[in-house]
């Protein structure tokens, strides 16, 4: 749990929760400590409660991150528990359980949502890792298209070893009608060992990406 966050939802103020587990594989991924279930959760429901409560007025909300957030079951009764306390919801995303998320939204539960787009689909596995991944994560992107008055930011990590259509994702993604696209450079801090997050002129190759994706004209774009 991170008590304050100003980077999770752009423009609000939020307390942040990482949810552990994933069925995908992404070579960057940034929380790859929290990947496996199996590990014992470290922070109780009782200290989001605790800590709500001494921030009310100051918090705009709570957003469900993970690991994939929408894998865990108790997902929807947590939201609905932190809007009964008066908080809006935020949810983080990569798409793997469409219906899940479909069900979510339905339900009036969240507020926002950034997904993140990781490659055109026939690039996915080499991405993601899964068979099928991207059928699902361009499913959830339609979701939550299908849901206007839910926010959303479809976020895109680039990394040097991987697919090199990200303009066709960001075209893709405007012709499906998204506002709000976000294109991320990936890290090394908390990726799996082996991970190779640049290389000569990498950072150029970037920038110029962010700039043809900038024009192709999102009523907002942001370059991270």
């Amino acid at each position: 749990m991170v008590p304050l966050s100003t980077v999770d939802w752009p423009g609000k103020f939020v307390a942040s929760l990482f949810l552990q587990g994933c069925p995908w594989a992404c070579p960057y991924c940034h929380n790859s400590a929290i990947i496996d279930p199996r590990i014992p959760g470290v922070v109780a429901w009782s200290s989001l409660e605790e800590l709500l409560a001494r921030r009310r007025g100051l918090l705009d909300g709570v957003v469900f991150s993970g690991g994939e957030a929408t894998r865990q079951i108790a997902l929807g009764a947590a939201m609905a528990r932190v809007r009964e306390l008066g908080f809006s919801v935020g949810l983080h995303t990569a798409g793997p359980y469409p219906g899940r998320l479909a069900d979510l939204l339905d339900a009036g539960l969240v507020d926002w949502v950034g997904i993140d787009i990781k490659a055109t689909p026939a690039n996915y596995q080499a991405v993601a890792g899964r068979v099928g991944a991207g059928g699902r994560a361009w499913e959830s992107l339609g979701v939550i298209l299908d849901h206007p008055e839910v926010d959303h930011e479809v976020r895109l990590t680039v990394y040097p070893d991987g697919p090199s259509d990200g303009l066709d994702v960001a075209r893709a993604a405007r012709d499906m009608g998204v506002r709000c696209f976000a294109l991320q450079q990936a890290r090394q801090v908390g990726a799996p060992a082996g991970f190779v997050a640049a290389r000569p002129g990498w950072d150029d190759q970037v920038r110029s990406l962010a700039a043809d994706i900038e024009a192709l004209g999102f009523d907002s774009f942001t370059f991270r």
